[in-house]
């Protein structure tokens, strides 16, 4: 069945955002979708919780101990609050590396809130405002484990970079893994919606995964929800859902991307996966929603301010609001 999301002006709609999504088991059978479950997308930043294995497959994470704070960073998308770049300043000390070897880059932070206090302060944004920072200082200290130079470790050939390849090929149970270059410059990488709803559900059901693989899944899946504000922040669709409903672990992607690991749910374990045809992100996050709603792991009755998200102008005035429809075809 179709998915999308109206953007309404007024009374009429003025835009229509149309969108995909699928829901499997952990063994891959697809349960339900909506548009196309076929289609191919890039997870950009919601692989992230898949790249965390490589602390575990390559030791990094007992030779550093790293504590369950610095692997839900790892796993974040993070809004570079004070205590984000604290969590991040903390691992890279533990690892024995500067800020000066992270390669993703700097953008200001993504929360207001965290923009008006650096500014306050007179700073400019470092590379540990990146939302990235985390998972890049985690693979330095998967580099540093593997006794490889941490000096190009965002490179497709770099060991880290390797050690990601073959987790995503063995979760989502394909044999070769498009990629390109992601906004914080390590791979990125493109697969049908099932078969990363796959990989969401072996999140929510590390049992069912190749043995290797189990104890990074179930680790960071309960660092996502012991920390939500660290995977997101305060007040972000993530850090709210995983809060709110139990047994979620959530991760958003850019350009429209969402991908959810459900354990509770009177189907088992799911992994959900949904992409935005058009990248918008407004759009993503009622469909986020929706989709929770007719899954049953979030009430209807919820106040949410991304069910039915307001339209604004300049003014502040209320000029539209955002709506999904989804109608879920189930096998």
């Amino acid at each position: 069945m179709s998915a999308l999301v109206y953007a309404y002006r007024g009374s009429l709609v003025e835009n229509l955002h149309r969108l995909s999504a699928a829901i499997t088991d952990p063994e891959g059978k697809l349960l339900a979708y909506a548009g196309d479950p076929d289609r191919v997308a890039f997870l950009r930043s919601s692989a992230k919780p898949f790249q965390a294995l490589a602390l575990f497959t390559s030791g990094a994470a007992e030779k550093f101990q790293i504590t369950q704070e610095q692997l839900a960073l790892v796993v974040a998308s993070h809004e570079g609050s004070q205590r984000h770049v604290a969590v991040a300043q903390e691992l890279l000390g533990k690892i024995g590396l500067g800020p000066e070897y992270l390669a993703c880059g700097v953008h200001p932070p993504g929360s207001r809130e965290a923009r008006r206090e650096l500014a306050a302060s007179g700073a400019e944004p470092s590379v540990l405002h990146n939302n990235c920072s985390g998972k890049h200082s985690g693979m330095l200290a998967v580099a540093l484990a593997l006794g490889a130079d941490p000096k190009g470790y965002e490179l497709p050939e770099h060991p880290v970079q390797q050690l990601n390849f073959r987790a995503i090929r063995d979760l989502a149970g394909v044999s070769a893994v498009p990629y390109a270059i992601d906004g914080c410059s390590v791979p990125t990488f493109a697969l049908p919606l099932t078969k990363a709803a796959r990989m969401f559900a072996l999140l929510a059901a590390p049992q069912a995964a190749p043995e290797k693989y189990r104890l990074g899944l179930e680790q960071a899946f309960q660092a996502m929800r012991a920390y939500p504000e660290l995977v997101a922040g305060e007040g972000s669709i993530d850090t709210v859902l995983m809060r709110k409903a139990a047994g979620l672990a959530a991760k958003r992607g850019a350009d429209g991307y969402y991908g959810m690991a459900l354990c509770e749910s009177r189907w088992g374990p799911l992994g959900i996966t949904l992409k935005v045809e058009d990248g918008s992100q407004t759009a993503r996050e009622p469909a986020v929603v929706r989709l929770l709603e007719l899954l049953g792991a979030l009430s209807p009755d919820e106040p949410l301010e991304w069910r039915r998200p307001a339209i604004k102008n300049h003014r502040g005035l209320e000029a539209g609001h955002l709506q999904a429809d989804i109608r879920l075809t189930w096998l």
